[in-house]
């Protein structure tokens, strides 16, 4: 999840910002692959920034196959970095489910759905998910 450019924001109340596993990663460790609306986004105090914990899921998964080095806790890592751990409900997996395929990584129709039902902007630089209708920041 990430924080909104001030141009995006709200004024009159906070954003909540929700972002795809890359923008969690990005932010730790390579700042410069995120785009410059999306890293004022993140730096931006006035969003609550969530990460999902299916994204948390995807990420432990990747470690475990040795796709990934991550050597701290993913959760920790995500606190530490400011952001919120968004839980996964009935209602998300049945919207996630029930998705047309644009984009095959059920992980991301997940997150897609999440930030739907939450009325979350998506910080993602993935083009895959524009097709969603989904209010996104970071695909410019």
């Amino acid at each position: 999840m990430l924080r909104c450019l001030p141009k995006y924001r709200n004024i009159s109340s906070r954003r909540r910002e929700s972002s795809d596993p890359h923008i969690l990663l990005w932010w730790d460790r390579q700042l410069r692959s995120l785009s410059r609306p999306l890293q004022a986004a993140i730096a931006e105090e006035a969003n609550d920034i969530f990460v999902s914990a299916a994204s948390i899921w995807e990420l432990a998964i990747k470690r475990a196959l040795g796709k990934l080095s991550f050597s701290r806790s993913i959760v920790d890592a995500a606190s530490e970095l400011g952001f919120e751990i968004l839980s996964v409900t009935g209602s998300h997996a049945e919207r996630a489910g029930g998705l047309p395929p644009h984009h095959n990584d059920p992980f991301d129709r997940l997150i897609i759905a999440q930030a739907h039902l939450e009325g979350m902007v998506l910080g993602t630089q993935d083009l895959l998910m524009r097709p969603y209708g989904v209010a996104m920041l970071g695909l410019d």
